[in-house]
């Protein structure tokens, strides 16, 4: 069975990867990446998955996938972008990072609350060719986080295109129905004419 490098250490994002390939190159094999972490100085995701990307096709000869993915909030400029996992510090603290956007964002009614989640997927071939796609998935911040699913900032996005009386944040939804419309789903479904190449 061919394989593909995952290049990343978050064990979420393996598991959603496999579900995601699975869905249309069940022959394709995620394995996770267990080489250095390089450093994601990069700041645009373009750029850091990229990074991510080239380290691991390095590291094991395999082809690889990495994903640079954070969420852009419009009335922060865009913000926390590629700074996502580190808005709260250099810790990587899910929960602190959630804090301090809700924080940030407690005075900001409703309609001025939209933002959307980015991902840009690298592939990297061991013979050195590149490509990248995007993958956006828009909708709003809520004031309180809700549902016990997902992880980051899911417990508090609220995707466009729900109605709006039931209208619930990522955190709680399904895994399947989170894999079948994020920002990855999105990217990764501009991927796969790509992965039909390895």
């Amino acid at each position: 069975m061919p394989r593909v490098v995952l290049a990343t250490h978050n064990p979420h994002k393996v598991e959603e990867f496999q579900a995601i390939v699975a869905a249309t190159r069940p022959d394709l094999e995620v394995v996770g990446y267990d080489g250095p972490e390089p450093v994601e100085d990069g700041v645009t995701f373009a750029a850091n998955a990229l990074i991510k990307a080239r380290a691991a096709a390095a590291h094991t000869g395999l082809p690889a996938l990495a994903d640079d993915s954070g969420i852009a909030v419009d009335v922060l400029g865009g913000s926390p972008g590629v700074f996502s996992a580190y808005w709260a510090g250099h810790r990587k603290d899910a929960t602190a990072n959630l804090e301090l956007l809700l924080d940030q964002l407690s005075d900001v009614a409703d309609p001025h609350r939209t933002a959307q989640f980015v991902s840009v997927i690298a592939l990297v071939r061991p013979d050195g060719t590149e490509d990248t796609v995007e993958g956006r998935w828009p909708g709003r911040l809520a004031a309180a986080p809700a549902g016990p699913g997902g992880f980051g900032y899911d417990p508090i996005f609220i995707p466009d295109g729900q109605d709006a009386a039931a209208e619930r944040t990522v955190g709680e939804w399904s895994a399947e129905e989170k894999n079948t419309h994020s920002h990855r789903a999105r990217a990764f479904r501009n991927l796969v004419p790509l992965l039909r190449t390895l």
